[in-house]
């Protein structure tokens, strides 16, 4: 029996610590009242005898108290209570040395794996991370309300980024880049003035990108398109200085070719600027910036020829990928891509049609650029397309006082996220208990929320000099407050959500796909959407709801609640809860089906929705990606392609490894065959951490979290 200390961490079951407890409490008391060796060793057993696989060390304590009670020692029983609240204080007063010491030793697993682009074995990161813990240990001891700190403790909801939550900074944002870039900034008191050409804009973009990172905790989005204007700009220098140099002495087509020629070089090196800064910069966080670049060709706009050349050259620099250590290429993490489907690009024979075979060979094999269908996006945002912010949330429709509509500038203040199947667990099927439960923990996430944008009135622009004096979000004078930003819409704070797919079978007996289960499904998503619409008007504040990947959460809800009710068939006995809305990975369902089935749910998650479908053997089924390509612009706003991507750990190859006919892997770069270093990640789980190979299948590799 493993039990689960309050920090989390897991240690083996000891009678001896239930022993010395109640001796300790027998000291307090009077002989008469005093339990005997005896019936300590009733209790210790009787504990010990209900072979929980997982038991939370509070539930260990609960159970000495009831035995205590049935043996009617009641002066013991108070004497223990008594005990364990001074043991409570004395956690309280320091709460932070052994999370800190297990991160410095490299063993505590649950932070350092958080965070895909963050190095926890460094000492710029791990200065980060201890940041974070004593922010954590403060917030739930002094800055959130307890109740609220219990909830979170409890898997009821989840407080996101408790770790930066001392500091007065938001989540993440669409930097406004083209006002920064047009009107220059300042970084660290030196002014940046407007570039002159592509390659200083894609240098000073990198800059803003850190800057911006070191001072916020989560994503950012990056619209390529106001490039274009400096891509321009460099085009008419070069043709400038070639009439300057040649005169009249070459044809006008000798010209255009080597304008061309030098305008390619300094493309090719602008974009490489962007994805090698990208990869290699460390924000004083100890990471990689998080960073989406947003790829829209949009014939609106007058640099669209431009546009459309460096989206060419983003995707095949993806293609390319960056190499390792070891001279191979492997897939970058940032900066992550998103590629907008529209009328011009949706492969039904437009003029950008091209652009998109590009992405889809791009995806196939790196799996990025997501895409976003501008039809739908139009159909759900007032006839507006636009980016998602860094963490992939989206942002309500706003105007500006002259009606103008704005989104770049604008920022998520935090994340609050409901844990759904605990409410379908509590309500043992009966759906109106269901509802009674749920309308209390909606309360109560309001109340959570509601700390975030507490957390951020009244804070002056000096806080972040980059975001709200120099342009990312604003250009506040220094001392000035930001709470006109928090109010009106502007920003938005969101009300998170996992597990539709559980707590629809826990309350109907059927998934969320089944007729039955759907229209219970979609009444909970109105629900919740409907509480964030009330909220919103009652407060000024832009509620909004949540719906984009979380994958950590699932496995921490799912964990809690299979320690807390134990194992419950399909529910926590798999080891996650499912995605948001999603539905669930073994269900048998096809890709076209589940996007139409999901997007239903993705115009009320209008704060946050992503869909996703696994195709296998992506590289070899480029018209089947096209297919389903042409489906998303049609049927859904925001989709992605997950697969299963071959590992090698002695090179870092992370390309395609075929199986031979004597069912060995050979890496084709290094050569290696040791199977064991063969390793297999899946976006569908979002498990990032090694893998092991089964031994004695051969064929079967099976990740540590899901067994996928």
């Amino acid at each position: 029996m493993k039990v689960i200390k309050r920090d989390n961490s897991v240690v083996d079951f000891d009678k001896s610590k239930i022993v010395t407890a109640i001796k300790k409490a027998n000291e307090a008391v009077d002989f008469e009242d005093r339990a005997t060796d005896a019936q300590i060793s009733e209790i210790v057993d009787d504990i010990a005898s209900r072979h929980r696989r997982r038991i939370l060390v509070e539930d260990i304590q609960d159970m000495v108290e009831e035995k205590l009670m049935e043996m009617q020692k009641f002066q013991l029983m108070k004497a223990y209570i008594l005990y364990r609240y001074e043991r409570a204080l004395i956690r309280k007063a320091n709460t932070t040395d052994e999370s800190i010491l297990s991160l410095i030793k490299n063993k505590n697993k649950d932070v350092m794996e958080e965070n895909s682009n963050k190095n926890a074995r460094t000492a710029s990161t791990q200065r980060d991370l201890i940041a974070g813990e004593v922010s954590k240990d403060l917030t739930r001891r002094i800055l959130l309300p307890e109740k609220i700190s219990k909830a979170h403790d409890d898997g009821v909801l989840h407080f996101h980024d408790a770790d930066y939550f001392l500091q007065p900074i938001f989540n993440c944002c669409l930097i406004n880049i083209k006002d920064m870039l047009d009107n220059g900034t300042v970084m660290n008191g030196k002014l940046i003035e407007s570039p002159k050409s592509f390659q200083t804009a894609c240098t000073i973009t990198t800059q803003i990108i850190a800057s911006v990172a070191s001072s916020q905790y989560g994503g950012q989005s990056v619209n390529v398109a106001h490039l274009g204007k400096y891509l321009r700009l460099t085009r008419d220098k070069y043709a400038a200085q070639c009439d300057e140099q040649f005169g009249d002495t070459v044809d006008e087509q000798t010209k255009i070719k080597f304008v061309n020629m030098r305008l390619q070089e300094s493309l090719k090196a602008g974009v490489q600027t962007i994805q090698y800064q990208i990869n290699t910069l460390m924000t004083t966080n100890g990471q990689s910036p998080f960073v989406t670049l947003f790829l829209y060709v949009d014939e609106k706009d007058e640099y669209v020829e431009e546009n459309a050349m460096i989206i060419e050259e983003i995707l095949n620099q993806r293609y390319k990928g960056i190499k390792n250590e070891k001279g191979v290429y492997v897939t970058p993490a940032f900066p992550k891509l998103i590629y907008v489907l529209d009328e011009n690009n949706c492969l039904k024979g437009g003029k950008y049609d091209y652009l998109t075979k590009l992405a889809v060979k791009c995806s196939s094999k790196r799996l990025y650029p997501d895409y976003i269908s501008a039809k739908k996006m139009r159909e759900h945002y007032e006839g507006n397309v636009f980016s998602p912010m860094g963490c992939r949330s989206f942002l309500s429709p706003w105007k500006d006082e002259n009606g103008n509509y704005k989104f770049e500038g604008r920022f998520n203040q935090g994340v609050v996220s409901v844990n759904l199947p605990q409410i379908g667990i509590l309500s043992k099927g009966d759906e109106n208990k269901f509802w009674e439960i749920f309308e209390d923990r909606m309360n109560l996430c309001y109340e959570a929320i509601m700390c975030r944008h507490e957390a951020l009135k009244g804070i002056t622009s000096d806080v972040s000099p980059v975001h709200w004096q120099y342009g990312a979000i604003a250009r506040l004078q220094p001392g000035e407050k930001i709470d006109k930003f928090l109010y009106g819409g502007y920003s938005s704070i969101s009300l998170g959500y996992i597990g539709l797919y559980e707590v629809t079978k826990l309350v109907k007996g059927v998934s969320h796909t089944d007729p039955a289960g759907a229209e219970f499904a979609l009444k909970v998503m109105q629900s919740l959407r409907d509480h964030c619409d009330k909220w919103k008007k009652e407060t000024n504040i832009g509620f909004a709801l949540y719906g984009t990947p979380a994958e950590s959460l699932c496995y921490r809800f799912a964990r809690i609640d299979a320690e807390k009710f134990g194992s419950i068939p399909d529910i926590t006995d798999k080891g996650y809860y499912t995605n948001s809305y999603h539905v669930d990975v073994r269900e048998n369902i096809d890709a076209f089906s589940k996007f139409k089935f999901e997007s239903q749910f993705q115009k009320i998650s209008s704060g946050g929705a992503i869909s996703y479908v696994e195709i296998p053997n992506m590289r070899h089924n480029l018209t089947a990606i096209e297919d389903i390509v042409r489906f998303i612009y049609d049927n859904i706003q925001y989709a992605e392609f997950n697969t299963k991507s071959d590992y090698c750990h002695v090179c870092g190859f992370d390309g395609e490894i075929e199986i031979n006919d004597d069912n060995e892997w050979e890496c084709p770069v290094c050569h290696n065959k040791d199977q064991r270093k063969m390793n297999v990640t899946r976006r569908t789980c979002g498990y990032l951490g090694e893998n092991f190979w089964n031994v004695g299948k051969t064929k079967e590799i099976k990740a540590r979290v899901l067994h996928l």
